[in-house]
């Protein structure tokens, strides 16, 4: 069953509070967020507690532009990224795996707009979703 963690407004994501719900997708965690945060890529992450979800999650933040969102669960943690139906078409064109691919095939539209969720718990998945952010964060 999943998880989610960080629910409570009083207690912020610190690095150890991290640690302990992501357990060892720690690791990929960090790298992600070292990843984006380098001069190459110029994300500004903001973790802020939302009321509506009731708990705390990262909006990452390219320029002005909400690339992705990420929450905390029980072991790993979620990447979404949003598409409309004229973006989602390019999306299948991306040099990813099939298998992210199909998944993204599967996912059924929340009213205009098409989810991509992503459970995260290595590492050697982030390539991929660097290349996702990417091509997010180049559309208009």
């Amino acid at each position: 069953m999943e998880t989610l963690m960080m629910r409570d407004e009083q207690i912020s994501p610190s690095a150890n509070a991290l640690e302990e719900a992501l357990k060892e997708s720690y690791p990929a965690y960090e790298q992600w967020m070292r990843t984006l945060t380098s001069p190459e890529q110029g994300y500004a992450p903001e973790i802020n507690y939302y009321r509506d979800g009731k708990a705390w999650l990262c909006k990452g933040i390219h320029k002005k532009k909400t690339v992705f969102w990420l929450s905390y669960w029980d072991g790993f943690f979620k990447i979404t990224f949003y598409f409309n139906e004229k973006t989602a078409a390019d999306f299948l064109n991306l040099d990813i795996a099939s298998q992210l691919k199909e998944d993204f095939r599967n996912n059924k539209p929340v009213g205009k707009s098409r989810p991509f969720t992503v459970i995260v718990r290595h590492p050697e998945q982030l390539a991929d979703l660097l290349k996702v952010a990417d091509y997010k964060r180049s559309l208009k």
